[in-house]
């Protein structure tokens, strides 16, 4: 069976100068339209690539972890957005687009991003739902393994509550938390296979994540909304194979 990408040229990474503008517009959105307390930014590395995995309720959730950074970063948004007016603003912002059925090209793209010293944001569950970072899918995982990034987990509060609908917006002037924790760095071991490094690299990820999205209700006192369990999960970017 032929590959999907073969003979189409593969895409540029986004150009730096993408963030000149939409960086100062995810400021705005975080601290004029909406009011968020971020916390954590000491935890992310001042240089080299980052790999930015946060839990995910609503769809304000990545250009809220965006505008909340102390770093730039492209973020994984699913290729359904990059259509009309939208599509040019995720382009022109440097948002990377993703088949969440299955994207290896994304995911490589993504590498692509980060062996140049970047930052790329991903939201690892794949979907909205309750934000505890139960599953996550492997496309993060097979990230940190190949380009060596560290992993900051991120926990985003307040953008959905209670029974709100997933496709709910929510009112200027509410409060969001957004939390940076401390970076994990993981790496393949010695007689290792590839698929048993994805698994336990997906394992230690998922923990750092969900453990710091508990430890961030604690400090906030923000609940996480109730989950829609009517959703199947999605894996974002899919999982490659045991041998990448």
């Amino acid at each position: 069976m032929t590959e999907p990408n073969v003979g189409k040229p593969r895409p540029e990474i986004p150009s730096g100068w993408t963030m000149a503008w939409s960086r100062p517009v995810g400021w705005a959105l975080d601290h004029l339209v909406y009011r968020t307390s971020v916390t954590g930014r000491d935890n992310v590395p001042t240089g080299g690539p980052v790999i930015f995995a946060g839990n995910h309720i609503s769809f304000l959730d990545g250009p809220v972890m965006f505008g909340a950074s102390p770093r730039p970063m492209h973020i994984l948004v699913k290729q359904e957005m990059f259509k009309g007016f939208l599509g040019r603003v995720l382009t022109a912002s440097g948002q990377l687009p993703v088949d969440r059925t299955g994207d290896r090209a994304a995911l490589q793209r993504c590498k692509e991003v980060l062996d140049a010293g970047r930052c790329v944001g991903i939201l690892p569950e794949g979907t909205r739902g309750s934000g505890a970072a139960a599953d996550i899918n492997g496309g993060v995982a097979w990230l940190a393994l190949n380009s060596g990034a560290p992993v900051v987990p991120v926990a985003i509060l307040g953008t959905r509550k209670g029974n709100e609908h997933l496709d709910s917006v929510p009112r200027p002037g509410r409060r969001f938390h957004v939390s940076f924790g401390n970076a994990l760095t993981l790496g393949r071991r010695a007689g290792e296979s590839g698929r048993a490094s994805m698994d336990r690299a997906a394992l230690e990820i998922r923990a750092a994540l969900s453990g710091h999205v508990q430890d961030s209700i604690q400090l906030t006192g923000q609940p996480l909304p109730v989950a829609d369990f009517s959703k199947d999960f999605t894996a974002v970017a899919g999982t490659p194979a045991d041998d990448h």
